[in-house]
Order: structure tokens, then C-alpha cells, then sequence
């Protein structure tokens, strides 16, 4: 897989992008449970960082930007033009794809100059949310939706799952939430159906990948119809 996963997120160096997806902001308004740092400060120090480690061009958001369907909780907005500010002030491109829960998305852009896409081609790769079948034929798509996780010995970790040539002859990559208050989808013993995500054709092909934060290292596993027999 010709990409670099860190911290919930993919860098795509060919194309010299970043993507995330699902940071459902206003996650927080929802929840009775609070970040340590609060919701836009842990978004936004997190965005920076990866900014500092990649530098790249742009910054794409694969659908799911905010959490609420019907209304746009008190700073959401702000925390919106946080993110944007951050990708913009470290020279990157801002551009959002939008997801199901992004009913109110349009409200939240509105002068920023910022037009949300149903999906968006970067090179030979396709960023959409995955909800729906993407209209665009390309290499390798890139969706975010159903936050994935495995679970190793009773914890749960947030993953990236990758099938090669497993959705129209291209390469999937699925990335998990990138706002820690949403919660993961334990994905070991998913076939196909329980995905959310028409994208997902074969399950046991997906090979989960796991940012290992303490050690800053990738973790790589066999892809999960493998994986659960070594469970």
C-alpha cells in the first residue's frame, strides 16, 4: 500500500494529500463524555501535528464533518474554521467531502469559499465518505463511515483496513474516526453485510493496519479472514 497511516489519518505521498474522515464535530455536545484537552482543541493539535509530519498539499476531509443531522450545536462553526485554519496556515488546501450526517455542512461553509463534494479525485485515488457506491471509477478509494477497530486481547483499537483489488478491481482503504468520542466498530468477526459500506465487497481480505501511538510505530496484520484464526 503505497500510504503512510498515522494517528487516524492517511498521507497519500504520490498524491501529496491527507485524508481523515469522520471528525463529527460537535461529537462532544452529544456525549457525556468529555476529551481531556476538549473537543477542538484535540482536533485541531492532532490536525497540526500530522501537518507537521507530512506537509502536504492538501488536506481532505472524507465526509462527515459534523455529527448533528438537524442543527449545528454552539461551536461547531468555530471549530470548522479552526480545522481550516490550521491546514491553511501550514500552506495545505482545505477540502471537504461530504458525508451522510453532513445535512447542515452548507450552513457551516457558508463564506468561506469552500464547496462540499460528493467525492473528490486526487491523482489516481477517489476520497468519498462511503455511505453510497462512489460514482467515480479510480485505482484506489479512499472512504471512511463505519470507524473500524479489532480487538486484541479485550482492548479495541481504532484501524485502518486496506483490501487490494477488492472493489471494482481497486484498492480500498478504509480509515477510522477521527474524532475520538466516536466510537469504533469492532470489525473482527465482520463479514461483508455487517458493514454500513457498499464499498466493502470482501471482509476477509481487509488487512487491518493499527497506529501504535507509544511506540509511534505501524502495525500491520493479515488480513481478517486470517486474522480471526489467530484470535
Amino acid at each position: 500500500m503505497d500510504a503512510q497511516f498515522r494517528d487516524r489519518a492517511v498521507y497519500l505521498p504520490d498524491e501529496d494529500a491527507l485524508v481523515v474522515a469522520d471528525l463529527h464535530v460537535g461529537r462532544d455536545a452529544a456525549s457525556a463524555v468529555e476529551l481531556p484537552l476538549g473537543e477542538r482543541a484535540d482536533l485541531t493539535e492532532r490536525l497540526a501535528d500530522l501537518l507537521a509530519a507530512f506537509d502536504p498539499a492538501e488536506v481532505v476531509i472524507a465526509g462527515d464533518l459534523l455529527h448533528a443531522f438537524d442543527r449545528v450545536p454552539e461551536g461547531v462553526a468555530g471549530t470548522v474554521a479552526a480545522l481550516r485554519e490550521t491546514a491553511e496556515a501550514a500552506g495545505a488546501t482545505f477540502v471537504v467531502v461530504r458525508g451522510n450526517h453532513d445535512e447542515m455542512l452548507d450552513s457551516v461553509l457558508e463564506g468561506t469559499g469552500i464547496s462540499a463534494r460528493g467525492e473528490y479525485r486526487v491523482g489516481e485515488t477517489l476520497v468519498h465518505h462511503g455511505h453510497a457506491r462512489p460514482e467515480g471509477e479510480a485505482a484506489r478509494y479512499v472512504v471512511g463511515h463505519d470507524h473500524p477497530a479489532i480487538e486484541i486481547e479485550g482492548k479495541r483499537h481504532p484501524c485502518l483496513l486496506y483490501g487490494p483489488g477488492t472493489f471494482r478491481g481497486a484498492d480500498v482503504v478504509m480509515l477510522p474516526a477521527f474524532n475520538r468520542l466516536a466510537p469504533g466498530t469492532t470489525v473482527n468477526g465482520m463479514g461483508a453485510r455487517d458493514f454500513q459500506s457498499p464499498v466493502v465487497t470482501d471482509a476477509d481480505a481487509l488487512r487491518p493496519v493499527v497506529w501504535d501511538s507509544e511506540g509511534e510505530d505501524v502495525l500491520s496484520f493479515p488480513p481478517l479472514g486470517e486474522f480471526r484464526r489467530m484470535l
